[in-house]
Formats: structure tokens, C-alpha cells, sequence
């Protein structure tokens, strides 16, 4: 299994069994989630721009991964990609370098999948 499918089974594979639980939060959190990268007033290229810095930002691999895994989906650039990768690094210091590294890994993976 490769690192895309990788991820995406344990993603799904655990977003499951925490649903399974039933918690009214949990749910809620989940469905705000999904809902707040919806069409709306900013486009779905746009939202997944911003939600892939503020991941690098805040260093969240998992949802860098799953960020450019959307911005693939929607059709973004290798250029556009690597504009929020600079974007994000500048704002949050060298400290995101590594998961610029990692990103950088997992865009290229999506390209050659």
C-alpha cells in the first residue's frame, strides 16, 4: 500500500469507529468540519488553500496530507501549492520546515500515484 492509500485507509478506517460511538459532539465537530469547506461564498480552491496553511502553520501533518489530498482533488497546481507552502512557512517561522519537507514528499507522491 502506498503512502496515499496508507493514509487515507486509517483515516477512514478510524473516522468509522469514533462515528460508530455515537457522540452528538464528535458528530457535530465532524459535520462543521465538512461543512465549513463547502461551496459557498469563497470557492472550495480557496477554502483548501487556506485549511493547507493553517495545517503547515499549526503542524498538523495528518491535515496537511489530507489538504493536499482535497487541493489535488480540486485541480491546484504544483505552483499554487508551493505559493501556500511559502505562505505558510513565512508565517509560521522555520520551525514548519520539516512539515514542508514532508508536504512537499506527499505532493509529490500525488502526482506520480
Amino acid at each position: 500500500m502506498n503512502l496515499i492509500e496508507e493514509f487515507n485507509a486509517y483515516r477512514s478506517q478510524m473516522n468509522d469507529k469514533i462515528l460508530a460511538e455515537d457522540n452528538k459532539v464528535i458528530k457535530r465537530i465532524f459535520n462543521l468540519d465538512t461543512n465549513a469547506y463547502a461551496e459557498g461564498t469563497i470557492d472550495v480552491k480557496s477554502k483548501e488553500m487556506m485549511g493547507l496553511a493553517c495545517s503547515m502553520v499549526l503542524r498538523c501533518d495528518d491535515c496537511v496530507k489530507y489538504h493536499l489530498g482535497k487541493c489535488f482533488e480540486v485541480g491546484l497546481t504544483k505552483e499554487q501549492v508551493f505559493e501556500v507552502f511559502s505562505i505558510a512557512t513565512l508565517i509560521g517561522g522555520t520551525i514548519v520546515i520539516p512539515h514542508l519537507r514532508r508536504a512537499a514528499e506527499y505532493w509529490e507522491t500525488l502526482e506520480n500515484q
